[in-house]
């Protein structure tokens, strides 16, 4: 398994190479530090296939969006894709494609200043940007849905001050940490837009696709899953991508270790999950990852097979007049708003579901902000 040393590996040679000795183990297989560092990279260019320098017009540098977390996962991506841009540019003279890089801020992994300037020294060659979840109030349209989940009377108050009232009208842990997750994603489609890049790079390993096909599926938004694991065009109008999705968290954080150099300075250090003894401060997230964690240590198989049947979904057929959620955005079809759409009554009409001024929430989204929550913060 990785994270074994050269001590334990003993005398045992890598599998692939037969030359050198192996340094770790990966699913079984016994391998030395290139042959490793080859198998992770391949699996990531697998993904990036449509952006070899070949499929680039000579006139037009493709902008891609790339969402760090400074976890190990994320932080190799970005490794793993300077390196493929400097081979791409040493054989043919020009890249396939350009990146910017975001990172916006996560509670409870909060950076310090000098972690954050040490990513622009180490790639200079890409813009950085650091934001805050509440940004994303002064990013999306003038007219977008979200801002009427605002209470009414915050809606005059700062960006910061929005979120704050709209978090303190949730009731539980839960919805609070999901609120957060899903403005956090609008808040990098909508810079992504801004900066003109045609798609976003997720550093999603094997191990947090699996996460968060469990998660979103007890949140009651499983609906939404072929546009959070696999790679495509979202709703969003921007192109999804998860180059690390064959990769498990654990392979990766022996890629950070294995690479070395200035990749283990850059990723911020997290203690393992531990779910609070009390369930009223338990989120499903935290009970998902903690579960996959000690999961993929012993069974990583199960870890795969998660995320290799959520890729055989099809997403729902969407055209620019589909309802769409107003906190998520993610279009829902057949009227399915709201807990009466899911919850028993299946013919329910929209207008039976939404808030008084037509706030229309999705299943999910609904057990996050209750009906009678959004009412509330929808009224005028």
């Amino acid at each position: 398994m990785p994270g074994k040393t050269n001590t334990d590996m003993a005398d045992q040679p890598c599998r692939r190479c037969k030359e050198t000795a192996a340094v770790l183990v990966v699913r079984k297989e016994p391998l030395c530090r290139d042959c490793f560092i080859r198998y992770v990279h391949t699996k990531v260019i697998k993904h990036m296939e449509s952006f070899r320098v070949r499929n680039a017009d000579p006139n037009h540098q493709r902008k891609l969006l790339l969402a760090l977390s400074f976890g190990a996962s994320s932080v190799s991506l970005l490794h793993i894709l300077d390196e493929i841009r400097k081979r791409q540019a040493s054989k043919t003279g020009r890249t396939g494609f350009t990146l910017s890089v975001i990172y916006v801020e996560s509670e409870g992994q909060i950076p310090d200043q000098d972690l954050l300037a040490r990513v622009p020294e180490a790639y200079p060659d890409y813009e950085f940007d650091y934001k805050v979840p509440h940004w994303v109030f002064n990013m999306v349209p003038e007219n977008d849905k979200l801002l009427d989940l605002v209470p009414p009377e915050a809606r005059n108050f700062s960006s910061d001050g929005k979120l704050m009232s709209l978090l303190k009208s949730l009731n539980s842990v839960t919805a609070r940490a999901d609120v957060i997750s899903t403005l956090r994603t609008r808040l990098v489609v909508e810079h992504a837009k801004a900066s003109g890049c045609e798609g976003i790079l997720w550093g999603d390993s094997t191990t947090r696709l699996a996460e968060k096909t469990l998660a979103e599926t007890a949140k009651g938004r499983g609906f939404s899953l072929p546009w959070h694991v696999a790679d495509g065009q979202s709703p969003f109008g921007i192109a999804f991508n998860y180059p690390l999705g064959d990769l498990l968290k654990k392979e990766l954080v022996s890629y950070v270790n294995v690479v070395g150099d200035h990749l283990p300075s850059l990723v911020l250090e997290s203690a393992p999950t531990q779910a609070s003894m009390s369930s009223k401060n338990t989120t499903i997230d935290d009970l998902m990852k903690q579960y996959f964690e000690s999961v993929e240590e012993n069974f990583p198989s199960i870890v795969s097979n998660v995320v290799r049947t959520t890729g055989k979904l099809e997403a729902t057929s969407t055209t620019t007049a589909t309802p769409r959620c107003d906190l998520c955005s993610m279009p829902v079809s057949d009227g399915r708003f709201g807990i009466n759409g899911w919850g028993g009554d299946q013919h329910a009409r929209l207008d039976t579901v939404g808030t008084s001024n037509g706030t229309q929430l999705c299943y999910g989204c609904t057990r996050s902000i209750p009906q009678q929550s959004a009412t509330t913060n929808g009224s005028t």
